[in-house]
């Protein structure tokens, strides 16, 4: 599936975007080799290969035991937000439709 200007421009209106017809066509050379990608990566042969939650093998690096630790709780989060109420981080309104 290629994606043309007409499908980027419509992602970009949903994200609130304003592009240029540079970034456009930038985003559009760029999404499509990412499919590109994808598709090169579903003809890969993967029969006999058992799926993996983790690419290392436990022992050779980068895996640590779980620690279980208390949660942090409501009034510690918000501990150093710049607003806050009732347990919750304050934002300003950002999107408007």
């Amino acid at each position: 599936m290629k994606i043309n200007e007409e499908r980027v421009r419509y992602v970009a209106g949903l994200a609130n975007l304003t592009l240029t017809d540079a970034e456009i066509a930038r985003f559009q050379a760029d999404l499509n080799g990412i499919l590109e990608h994808v598709d090169r990566l579903n003809q890969v042969d993967t029969e006999g290969v058992e799926p993996m939650a983790q690419v290392l093998v436990e022992g050779e690096g980068g895996l640590r035991e779980d620690v279980v630790v208390a949660p942090l709780g409501n009034d510690a989060a918000v501990a150093n937000a710049a607003k806050s109420g009732a347990g919750y981080f304050k934002v300003p309104l950002v999107i408007e439709k």
